[in-house]
C-alpha cells in the first residue's frame, strides 16, 4: 500500500500526532483484519505479535464479529435505540451504526476517540440511515467526565435516555495506574437507568507465555497493554445485571452462523467478552 494517508481538515496538527515513526495499536489491528490503513512500522510490529501469537488475526475477527452480534442483539432483542461507541478505532464496512440501523433504522449512535487517524476517516462514520443520526467527538476514555460532557454537548444521544455503552477491545489499552475500573465505574454511573456496557477484553488465560511476548511488543512500541484473567474482567460488570451467558469467550457468546470464526479453541480466540444491564 502507499505510505500516504488522508490528510484531515485539521491539516498539519492532525498529521502530526498521527505518530507515523511508532507502530499504533489502531493501525495494528486494522492490518490483522487485513486493511491497508497501516505504515510500514506498524506491519512490522504486527508481524512480531504474529510470530509469538499466530493466531492474534483470529483474535481480531473474533472481536469484530462480536461487535457485530452484540449490538445486533442489543437493538433486535432489548430495544436499545442509542448507542455510545469508545475507543471506535479505524472505520471498518460495516461499522457499528451500519449493523444497529440495520435493526432500527432510526438509532442514533455516537463515536467517540481520541486517536487523529481515527479523525482522518470519521466522514465514513457519519452517513447514518435517514431516519437515524451518527456523530463523531474526540475524547479519552481515561477522562470519563469530560467524555461524557463531550458526548452531551454534542447531542446526537441523550443521556438521559438509555444508551448502549460499547467498550469493545479498548480496556486492555488502559494500564493499572490509569485506574480501568474507576473508569468503567464512572461512565456507567452517568447513564440512564436500563443503559448496558458491552466490553471486550484481551486476555492471557489460555497462553500466558505468547501474551506476555504480545504485551512486550505493544509496550516497546509505546503502547501499554494490560491483557486480563476472566475474574478481572467479570469485575468490570460489577453492580450490573449479566445477560446470558455471562463473561464468556467471544466466539461462544450468541455464536451465529457465518459471524465469524467458529471452529477454533478458546485458546485462538483469546478474548472475554459480556453484555450487561444497569437496573
Amino acid at each position: 500500500m502507499s505510505e500516504e494517508l488522508p490528510q484531515a481538515s485539521a491539516g498539519g496538527e492532525v498529521e502530526d500526532r498521527l505518530r507515523q515513526d511508532l507502530p499504533h495499536s489502531a493501525r495494528m489491528y486494522d492490518y490483522f483484519l487485513g486493511g491497508n490503513t497501516n505504515y510500514e512500522v506498524d506491519r512490522s510490529a504486527a508481524e512480531k505479535v504474529i510470530r509469538s501469537f499466530p493466531a492474534i488475526r483470529t483474535v481480531a475477527r473474533v472481536n469484530r464479529a462480536f461487535v457485530h452480534r452484540s449490538a445486533r442483539l442489543l437493538a433486535r432483542d432489548h430495544g436499545v435505540r442509542q448507542f455510545l461507541d469508545i475507543g471506535t478505532g479505524i472505520p471498518t464496512t460495516p461499522n457499528l451504526h451500519e449493523v444497529v440501523q440495520g435493526e432500527a433504522p432510526e438509532a442514533r449512535i455516537t463515536y467517540v476517540d481520541n486517536d487523529p487517524i481515527v479523525l482522518v476517516y470519521a466522514d465514513s462514520l457519519l452517513r447514518s440511515s435517514p431516519e437515524g443520526a451518527t456523530g463523531y467527538v474526540e475524547a479519552d476514555v481515561r477522562d470519563p467526565a469530560h467524555l461524557l460532557d463531550v458526548v452531551r454537548r454534542d447531542g446526537c444521544v441523550d443521556l438521559a435516555r438509555p444508551v448502549g455503552l460499547s467498550l469493545n477491545a479498548v480496556l486492555h489499552f488502559v494500564p493499572d495506574d490509569a485506574d480501568a475500573y474507576r473508569i468503567v465505574r464512572e461512565l456507567v454511573e452517568r447513564l440512564a437507568p436500563g443503559s448496558y456496557l458491552t466490553i471486550s477484553h484481551c486476555t492471557p488465560d489460555f497462553d500466558p507465555d505468547a501474551w506476555a511476548a504480545i504485551v512486550d511488543v505493544y509496550t516497546k512500541g509505546g503502547t501499554p497493554l494490560r491483557v486480563r484473567s476472566r475474574a478481572e474482567v467479570l469485575e468490570f460488570f460489577g453492580g450490573l445485571e449479566l445477560t446470558e451467558p455471562g463473561v464468556q469467550v467471544a466466539h461462544r457468546w450468541h455464536p451465529e452462523a457465518a459471524s465469524g470464526p467458529s471452529l477454533i479453541s478458546d485458546a485462538e480466540a483469546s478474548l472475554y467478552v459480556g453484555v450487561a444491564r444497569k437496573p
